[in-house]
Formats: structure tokens, sequence, C-alpha cells
């Protein structure tokens, strides 16, 4: 089992050659003409040579592991980097860009960039259904933190007054569907109505599920699409029925997702809001329950670093 003790965490000669077995499982592949043939292809060196850098003679061209990650253009040293996705990987409820700050010894800024293309890489981008026949998928929508945008009228079209005791909600609103006992997929709505809702479960579960939601209006029409749904009335107390008829698999997600959004997080503007669910997404569908460790966590993140790149403008503009 690897640990922040073991050499590629430490040493960048190591580190690249880590990256490289990973990236390039099958050989260095050139990221300027695609030229994937070994012969055509040579390992730069010398001592005044940058480390991991690979010249194509198809094209003439040199490059390194990090061109087309995530890890392209940025200062910080490779080992470096593998220990921040370690870091993010092991920590179940995440880890603020100020303790990366302190623990690697980079500035703020940099930090948070790279826990940004960190969650860039963790994005899983899956267009398969979740469920499937005699599958049991759980649906559930969450409410956290303002819109940027706060509304100023009511539903009924009333404007919101100081002395009442509502005032505008204005929360970003999260869908999230779980398999039980197999992976979730969330998504930030701008509206938590029944147009996206219904679009978003019809896309993403297979019509052979079971659906299984609260007694949510939302949830009403879309559930005639599968082949079973069944609810629970949560403002009757009810939260579990004979045969297993619940969704707080889905809320048990929720509340781990919240924990680390207030207490490692406590600020995430809305524009970065998928990115974070993506974080949580990635470390839920790969938790211990599933066999899944820290190394192996941490190594999926790896594979996801290849056309990824995050440049700053862009994540500050997202």
């Amino acid at each position: 089992m690897s640990a922040l003790s073991d050499r590629h965490f430490h040493d960048e000669a190591a580190a690249y050659r880590f990256v490289e077995a990973h990236v390039w499982a099958n050989g260095p592949v050139c990221p300027h003409c695609g030229n994937v043939d070994a012969a055509k292809i040579g390992k730069l060196k010398g001592d005044s040579t940058r480390l991991g850098v690979h010249k194509c003679y198809a094209c003439r061209k040199p490059f390194t592991v990090k061109i087309g990650t995530i890890f392209e253009s940025s200062h910080v040293k490779l080992h470096l980097w593998l220990q921040a996705i370690f870091l993010v990987a092991s920590s179940k409820k995440g880890i603020s860009a100020n303790q990366l700050h302190r623990t690697l010894g980079v500035t703020l800024k940099t930090a948070w960039f790279m826990g940004h293309r960190i969650r860039e890489a963790m994005r899983d981008g899956s267009l398969g259904p979740l469920g499937g026949e005699g599958q049991i998928v759980e649906a559930d929508e969450t409410y956290f933190g303002k819109t940027e945008n706060q509304p100023k009228m009511t539903t009924s079209g009333r404007p919101f007054t100081k002395s009442g005791k509502s005032g505008p909600s204005g929360k970003r609103a999260v869908l999230g569907l779980v398999e039980r006992g197999g992976k979730v997929r969330t998504f930030h709505v701008a509206q938590a109505n029944k147009e996206n809702v219904a679009a978003l479960v019809s896309q993403n579960v297979a019509r052979e599920s079971r659906l299984f939601t609260d007694e949510s209006r939302l949830y009403g029409e879309v559930g005639k699409l599968f082949a079973d749904h069944q609810t629970t009335k949560h403002s009757a107390g009810e939260y579990v029925r004979e045969g297993g008829i619940h969704s707080n698999t889905i809320e048990s997600y929720f509340s781990v997702f919240k924990r680390g959004m207030r207490g490692t997080y406590q600020h995430c503007a809305e524009k970065h809001l998928h990115r974070y669910l993506a974080e949580f997404d990635f470390r839920h569908n790969r938790r211990v329950a599933l066999g899944v460790n820290d190394t192996a966590r941490a190594d999926g993140i790896l594979s996801g670093v290849v056309g990824k790149r995050l440049t700053y403008q862009t994540a500050r503009a997202r």
C-alpha cells in the first residue's frame, strides 16, 4: 500500500517516472503530432536538460508528460502535485486550499488553483445510465448556499417584505441520483422544478430501474417512466417502509457533502460548485465499501489528468 513516504512523493525524477507509467501506459505519445512509434521518440539526456523531456523525431518537437494534462504550464514540482492528489483523494470531506498551502509550502493562490485542477481531473464524464433491471436508484434534491442573484419576488409574484417571517430562499439547488450500493451522480441546477428534474432523471436513470424518492411533487410524473416508483412521506415522519423503500442513501451522501462544504471549504462561489460536486462524487464512487483504498483513489485521479487542462483565467471565470 502506498503512503506519503513513498519516493515519488519526494523525488522529482521518481515523480516523472511514476506519472509517465500511468499516463503513458503503452509508451510515450507525442502531444504535438500524436506519434506513438517508440523508435521515433527519444528521451533527452544531459546535465542541462530538464527532467522528463522527450523528443519526437517525427515532428522534431520536444515534450514532457505534463503537456495536455492538469500539470501543463505549472511551475509547481511534480512530486508536490502527487502529494496534493494523494491528500485530496484520502480526505473524506476534502482538504482546503489553506491546508494545502500550509502542508505543501506553496502560496495560497497556487494551492487554490491546484485544488481546482485536481477536481477537474476527478470529473467522471460518464454518460451511461444508472441502475438497470431490478436495481434501485434513489433520487433527491437538496439546497446549499445562496445563489449570486437573489430573488426579489415570491413565487406568487409578490415582493418580499422585511417584516415577513420568510425571506427569499435563493438557495443553490443540487439534484442527486444514487444506485443502491453503487455509484452517485449529482448536478447543480439553476432551479429545481419539474421540468429540470424530470429531464435529468430520465436522461441518467435506466428505464428498467426502480425509482425511490420522498413525497416531493417533482418526481410524480417522471416516476411513471420507470419500472417502479416508490415514495416515503417525510412530512409524516416516514423515512423507511417495508421492503427497503427509502432515500436514506442519497441523503447520507448529501450529509457528507454539506459537512465538507461547511466545515472544510466554508465558501464556494456558485460558478465552481460543479467541480466540488465532482470531487465528492469521485470519492463516493471509489469508497472503501467498494474495495477502493486511498492509493487506488489517487491513481484514479491521475488517470483523469489528460485532456483536463484548466487555465487560471478559465478557473476564475467559470
